[in-house]
């Protein structure tokens, strides 16, 4: 079981932007960023595999949110993502998920407790 442990979170104008963090402690090959607004389902924002550190987004976020990890850390996983041009529909609570391969993409086994985002108009 691995550990995740996500910051970051705010609240911010439309525009504004944020940097969420996620510290997970344990094995796993691809990490990801959810989010669930209030009365919706949960939807996958952006994945990272981090054997070949491909990343993929979600067509709601692509161009505004960057997925990364930092490779200087070797005893913990930490993964970051970068927001940008922030919208009100962003506003949800950010959920950081790790697992391992699948045939399907990934397998999430473990999650964080959640980091809140709020963007006003």
């Amino acid at each position: 079981q691995v550990q995740l442990q996500e910051s970051g979170g705010g609240s911010v104008q439309s525009g504004g932007s944020l940097k969420l963090s996620c510290a997970a402690s344990g094995d796993t090959r691809c990490m990801a960023w959810f989010r669930q607004a209030p009365g919706k389902e949960r939807e996958g924002v952006a994945t990272f595999y981090i054997g070949g550190g491909s990343a993929y987004y979600a067509d709601s976020v692509k161009g505004r949110f960057t997925i990364s990890r930092d490779n200087a850390e070797t005893t913990l996983y930490l993964l970051y993502l970068q927001m940008n041009s922030l919208k009100p529909e962003d506003t949800a609570m950010y959920y950081c998920a790790a697992g391992f391969r699948s045939p399907n993409g990934c397998d999430y086994h473990s999650w964080g407790q959640g980091t809140q985002v709020t963007v006003s108009s």
